[in-house]
């Protein structure tokens, strides 16, 4: 057993006059050019301070994130040379030739900092936003390691997953990026009657009729079972709510007294979708279940097809939230939505544009599902590859 201070050294090299791209960090991702993540470089005045680090060195960001409440360790793999904060970064180097980084890399992301330190971090105390402890406990963090060749090993097969999830990532945003285009294609540009592309057998069908949402779907929002009245939930209704519009499943069931005793709205599996308010504001979905909404939630029911509408909508929520949120943050409205103007065409040609693009959703989440096996494959092989801290003999 060894501690992480014997075989690391502490950063102290300011930026001074020097330019150095400047990076931030995204808890569970990594070290990312603060250009990247905020559209900007946001050092200021505090620029000279910056901590210089080299590629494999490591920065603790001592900010606490739902996934790693003591904070997360990174390590600058894509860059030779950065720059970090010094008021929320802790910055050291693996100094010991029988360390091999990127395995200290693979362990942090693990969390184990997290489980040493959580036991010295004064909880709720914070100095410039930052957690408050003495980093004498993050040098003194003991480890059991093994030899250099088995660390290596270790990492180079985990690497090897990453690089599974990163292409089978790159898939995943190749046939998101097809989709929009095809949306493009196969709806009238704004100005327009006629899509660009229509199937071979609906050339020369005419135009496609102009008809406002109110007009073409039903269209109801739900409200929210009075919330000090414990009789009206746990029952066996699911209650959507905004964020929970493409999942299926939920974290709140109501009773039938409070669907009765309340403007809670009842849809259908398949039914459209669209977040009024919140963060998610203007996405749309279709239901995967049966359940109450809430009145942050609009439904739509279209009188022929269903994910017709909602690949419109897809394809025209970008436009919807630029013209009705402001600055792209804020709420629509069911009034907003009902105001909507669609082209339809005839409903055998709206069924094949549905077909062609839900096909294209069920490559994506075929994509997506592999995605997180992998990822759940990896955080299994971490648990067991990683020693845990009483094996450390702490």
């Amino acid at each position: 057993m060894t501690r992480l201070g014997k075989l690391s050294s502490v950063l102290k090299e300011r930026v001074g006059e020097n330019k150095y791209t400047l990076m931030s960090v995204t808890s569970g991702v990594g070290l990312i050019p603060q250009a990247e993540k905020f559209g900007r470089e946001i050092a200021g005045d505090s620029y000279k301070n910056y901590i210089v680090i080299k590629k494999y060195d490591f920065a603790y960001n001592k900010s606490a994130t739902k996934r790693f409440p003591e904070g997360y360790i990174s390590m600058l793999r894509e860059y030779d040379t950065a720059a970090v904060p010094n008021s929320i970064f802790t910055c050291f180097r693996i100094t010991d030739s029988e360390s091999y980084p990127l395995f200290f890399d693979y362990l942090f992301h693990n969390n184990y900092h997290g489980h040493w330190l959580k036991k010295y971090i004064e909880v709720g105390a914070r100095a410039h936003g930052a957690l408050s402890f003495d980093t004498k406990h993050l040098w003194s963090m003991p480890l059991a390691l093994p030899d250099f060749k088995e660390q290596q090993k270790i990492a180079d097969c985990l690497s090897s997953i990453d690089e599974l999830i990163d292409a089978e990532s790159r898939k995943r945003k190749a046939l998101e990026k097809y989709k929009k285009g095809l949306m493009q294609k196969l709806f009238p540009a704004e100005g327009k009657t006629l899509p660009e592309w229509r199937f071979p057998e609906f050339q020369g069908c005419g135009e496609w009729k102009s008809k406002a949402i109110e007009h073409a779907c039903q269209i109801f929002s739900g409200g929210t079972p009075d919330t000090s009245k414990k009789e009206f939930y746990g029952g066996e209704i699911p209650f959507i709510r905004s964020a929970e519009i493409n999942k299926a499943s939920t974290e709140l069931f109501i009773t039938e007294e409070g669907f009765k005793n309340s403007s809670a709205k009842m849809v259908k599996k398949g039914d459209v979708l669209i977040a009024l308010y919140g963060a998610n504001s203007g996405e749309v979905a279709l239901s995967k279940i049966n359940g109450a909404i809430n009145q942050a939630i609009l439904c739509l029911r279209h009188e022929t097809n269903n994910e017709f509408v909602y690949h419109y909508f897809t394809h025209m929520k970008n436009w919807i939230i630029s013209k009705y949120i402001q600055g792209g943050q804020g709420n629509l409205s069911g009034q907003i939505i009902k105001s909507v103007n669609f082209y339809f065409p005839k409903p055998e040609e709206q069924q094949k544009i549905a077909d062609c693009l839900s096909e294209l959703d069920t490559l994506i989440t075929e994509q997506i599902n592999k995605i997180d096996q992998l990822k759940t494959h990896k955080k299994g092989l971490m648990q067991g590859l990683f020693p845990s801290l009483e094996e450390a003999d702490v």
